[in-house]
């Protein structure tokens, strides 16, 4: 089965079917954090440190590096706050950014093999984005929407996520180095939405063979009770194929460990799954 492996300058982590389902910190993104936002833009790294091992102590494999600052020079505050995070921590970095001049001064730092975050099925951005993956050796989210948006059947995402498995190839970017977001669509909006992340999902693992990836609360946005509907989704997710999500807060991916918060439990193969209800 495929194998999706990520690297910092000393750890290694596999994304992969039979392997322990992957959570990424998403916590180090200044949108929507003013303060942070303030405190990156003028040189101020110390939230961006404390998240950074406060997520990794919180049972994180993987963090997600996010400097989208208006007006800001994001190329430079990426770099640098990816190089403060690899100093602190021994997890593989997620570098995020919308803008390509930002990701390639992100993997020209980089120690290690990075997952960029991320390429969309856009002719812009796969021409743009495509050919830093492979110069940089790195693995890359795939985000199934394009020049019409985001379709709401989740076939025609997967008729996105496929061109770009298949354009990744042109570029000599095997399918394992693709971790696919199939854009999980919020319940409040979209009834079916479950119904369709599963369906999607599924036919991700079964047919294009890769792995996956989803914003973890993306599900219940605008609805009431989101840790439990979260933690219910997550567990559906993870059965259904998902290998990997952003912002998941399970409280454990091994046997044996005990929570005294509502939880379910999930066994996948060999991998069995607490997900907590805390919001």
């Amino acid at each position: 089965m495929t194998d999706t492996i990520v690297s910092s300058a000393t750890k290694d982590v596999i994304i992969g079917f039979d392997r322990p389902f992957v959570m990424i910190g998403e916590r180090i993104n200044p949108t929507g954090r003013k303060i942070l936002a303030e405190e990156m833009a003028a040189g101020d790294f110390s939230r961006v440190e404390r998240d950074a091992i406060a997520q990794v102590e919180a049972g994180a494999q993987m963090l997600d590096v996010n400097a989208g600052i208006p007006l800001a020079d994001e190329p430079a505050i990426l770099a640098r706050a990816i190089q403060l995070v690899q100093s602190i921590t021994d997890v593989p970095l997620s570098i995020d950014s919308s803008i390509v001049a930002a990701l390639e001064a992100g993997l020209a730092v980089y120690k290690g093999k990075a997952l960029v975050n991320s390429v969309t099925g856009e002719e812009e951005r796969l021409e743009a984005v495509l050919p830093l993956v492979k110069k940089y050796g790195a693995a890359v989210i795939a985000i199934s929407n394009d020049e019409t948006g985001i379709a709401e059947d989740p076939d025609e995402r997967f008729a996105v996520a496929k061109k770009i498995v298949e354009r990744a190839a042109d570029h000599g970017i095997p399918r394992s180095d693709i971790v696919v977001d199939p854009l999980i669509m919020p319940l409040g909006a979209v009834n079916l939405a479950g119904v369709q992340a599963m369906h999607i999902i599924r036919r991700l693992r079964n047919e294009l063979k890769v792995n996956t990836s989803c914003g973890a609360s993306n599900i219940s946005f605008g609805l009431p009770a989101r840790g439990g509907i979260n933690a219910a989704f997550l567990c559906m997710a993870i059965g259904a194929g998902m290998t990997s999500a952003t912002g998941a807060k399970p409280c454990a991916i091994l046997p044996g460990r005990s929570s005294n918060m509502p939880s379910k439990m999930l066994s996948v193969g060999s991998r069995t799954i607490l997900c907590s209800f805390r919001s």
